[in-house]
């Protein structure tokens, strides 16, 4: 999942806030997860102000339990393959039936890219979720379906 939509670049990077907008994105795609009966296991949230505060928002709309974590490797330059590293040796020791990473353009197109056989790259509007169908065994997936709030509302 790409953050929702934040506030001008003028800002520091790292502090760039939600707008009420990228609040009501969030919010949009929180019930998404509702209406498809989606139970996530995990989320995994980039330490920038903006994707924590997707993923509060997102999580609240849940009203589940979620265990997150702040993730330092996923900000909007890190390596993709990294990150699929990271995935694989924890799926590999963890049941994780839903798990969601809330980060940043150009990383979640890379990340789509690294995940999936088809090396597809898309363009994330923000607060926009790729649900990859991920085959922990052989360590790809296929993309399923790319959904943003636009979709939604």
């Amino acid at each position: 999942m790409r953050h929702g939509q934040a506030n001008p670049i003028g800002h520091i990077d790292h502090l760039r806030e939600l707008t009420s907008t990228g609040h009501l994105e969030a919010k949009a795609m929180g019930k998404w997860f509702n209406d498809f009966d989606i139970v996530l296991n995990h989320v995994f949230i980039s330490p920038f102000i903006r994707a924590q505060q997707t993923a509060e928002t997102l999580i609240r709309e849940l009203n589940l339990p979620v265990k997150t974590k702040t993730i330092n490797f996923i900000t909007p330059s890190d390596d993709a393959k990294k990150v699929h590293d990271y995935i694989d040796g924890l799926c590999a020791g963890e049941n994780i039936e839903h798990l969601l990473i809330v980060s940043h353009m150009p990383l979640v197109s890379y990340l789509v890219s690294e995940l999936t056989a088809d090396n597809n790259s898309p363009i994330f509007q923000t607060a926009a979720i790729a649900q990859i169908d991920y085959d922990v065994k052989a360590m790809t997936g296929r993309l399923v379906k790319l959904i943003s709030p636009a979709d939604l509302l």
